[in-house]
């Protein structure tokens, strides 16, 4: 073989050769890095090549003028350690080379490493792709999971811890203590005093059968006396102070049956009080309810002695812990739900009557369960699925069942075992890259088939 100087290429052209006769010659002289498509698409080929009309591809030397033809094509980050199977599309089409390429947008094509596509189901990334998403994994751990149906309510007193003040026979106010509506009170505190003349008349028949009961030496004397003095709701204090002085009283001193608060006093110097009229209402707020409305969807996770947490309007960093007592058995009409008890100590008198508070019904079981993240989810509606960190760069996409979710966690009843490790963060990129391979894959496998059948047809042919 010839081989020509570059002096002879020149005086090749001197004496009017045409191109093609220098091309030959440089082709003589060096090989070509590459052969690219002749109409000048973006098509290259590592070898002698022919288009769809018969033309050769247009070899490509290191010296030609990059100004003029299309840029040489590179591999896109390749790894030089490991074994590079194929080039695919960026964009995801089914479009796939054994050589550098380039996309019709001049974008290059990624390559596909040995040990990427796997037939086990995983996906594995190089550490630089898992430290550019932020991939995170976390191990599934058995942990209680918070669950609670949330309710609106109010404060409402407890009706066992009202008392109130009514007269049982005619009677007349003659004097009112400087006790107002709203005053806290204590059992026994003097109220007001009354004059009622079926009490004077009753007084002083127990005063003389006391006497009577000291002559003849019978105990049983004057529990008759005595009775009727209590059935006219003469306070106890009033009836030990007449045993004691054996003089019968013009007024009555009337006191606080229970410590409490005064909601009520109806109660006027000199006013006639008839059978029946209440003077004093008082409540004793110490233990007050809260009683919320749950709606009707939640009222199958109900259950009495289930723990509450009270969230008052008016104290919104205070928590008031308490317990479900009663279920009312009725749904309203209008706003479908069922009114729950829940009993609260108030030992500082904070929550007050018709107060408006929040409550949070604890329903979940307290021992600890398989929970992840609720990031971890990959939820399509259909199907539930979590990454499997199985190390070394490599995703496993794996089904699984849920159960009761909160606080921030999903109760996993099936697909996973504890000490698990799952993907927490950037998982919907690995899932895509998933994808992707796999229709990758798919594509790769239809054209493999379609190649196979159509040289099954041509040796089928006579």
């Amino acid at each position: 073989m010839v081989l020509l100087r570059p002096f002879t290429l020149l005086a090749l052209v001197g004496l009017g050769l045409s191109s093609s006769v220098v091309s030959t010659a440089q082709a003589v002289d060096r090989p070509p890095l590459y052969y690219r498509d002749p109409t000048g698409a973006p098509q290259w080929s590592a070898t002698p090549k022919k288009d769809a009309s018969g033309r050769d591809y247009v070899p490509v030397y290191d010296e030609d003028d990059t100004s003029s033809q299309s840029p040489k094509p590179k591999a896109a980050a390749a790894d030089p350690t490991r074994k590079i199977l194929y080039y695919r599309n960026p964009m995801g089409l089914p479009d796939t080379s054994p050589v550098p390429k380039k996309d019709p947008m001049g974008m290059n094509h990624i390559p596909v490493y040995e040990g990427d596509d796997t037939d086990d189901g995983t996906i594995k990334l190089s550490p630089g792709k898992i430290q550019r998403a932020g991939v995170k994994s976390e191990l599934v751990q058995r942990r209680p999971v918070l669950v609670s149906v949330k309710a609106p309510g109010v404060i409402q007193l407890d009706e066992r811890r009202v008392s109130v003040i009514a007269m049982r026979s005619e009677s007349f106010v003659r004097k009112v203590e400087d006790v107002t509506t709203g005053t806290r009170v204590k059992a026994g505190q003097p109220l007001m005093e009354i004059y009622s003349a079926a009490i004077a008349a009753a007084a002083a028949d127990y005063l003389s059968t006391i006497a009577s009961k000291t002559t003849a030496g019978n105990e049983t004397f004057g529990r008759g006396s005595r009775q009727r003095l209590i059935n006219l709701n003469v306070p106890e204090a009033a009836i030990a102070a007449l045993e004691q002085t054996r003089i019968a009283p013009v007024t009555v001193q009337w006191t606080a049956p229970r410590d409490g608060v005064v909601l009520e006093r109806s109660a006027i110097e000199g006013m006639r009080a008839n059978v029946g009229d209440v003077l004093f209402r008082i409540a004793d707020v110490s233990a007050v309810w809260a009683v919320v409305d749950v709606a009707e969807r939640d009222l199958g996770s109900i259950a009495v002695g289930q723990a509450v947490r009270i969230r008052a309007r008016a104290f919104a960093n205070r928590i008031f812990a308490g317990a479900v007592k009663v279920i009312y058995p009725q749904v309203s009409r209008e706003t479908r739900a069922v009114r729950v008890r829940i009993e609260l100590d108030n030992p500082d008198l904070a929550l007050l009557p018709d107060m408006y508070v929040d409550a949070e019904i604890d329903i979940a079981d307290p021992g600890p369960v398989l929970t992840v993240p609720n990031s971890t989810i990959l939820d399509t509606g259909t199907r539930q699925v979590v990454l499997v960190d199985k190390g070394d760069g490599r995703f496993e996409p794996r089904a699984v069942k849920l159960g009761r979710r909160g606080d921030g966690m999903t109760e996993i009843t099936e697909g996973l075992q504890d000490g698990e490790a799952v993907v927490t963060s950037a998982n919907f990129l690995i899932d895509a890259e998933s994808n992707l391979r796999a229709a990758l894959s798919g594509f790769a496998e239809a054209a493999k088939s379609a190649a196979t059948d159509g040289r099954s047809d041509a040796g089928a042919r006579p």
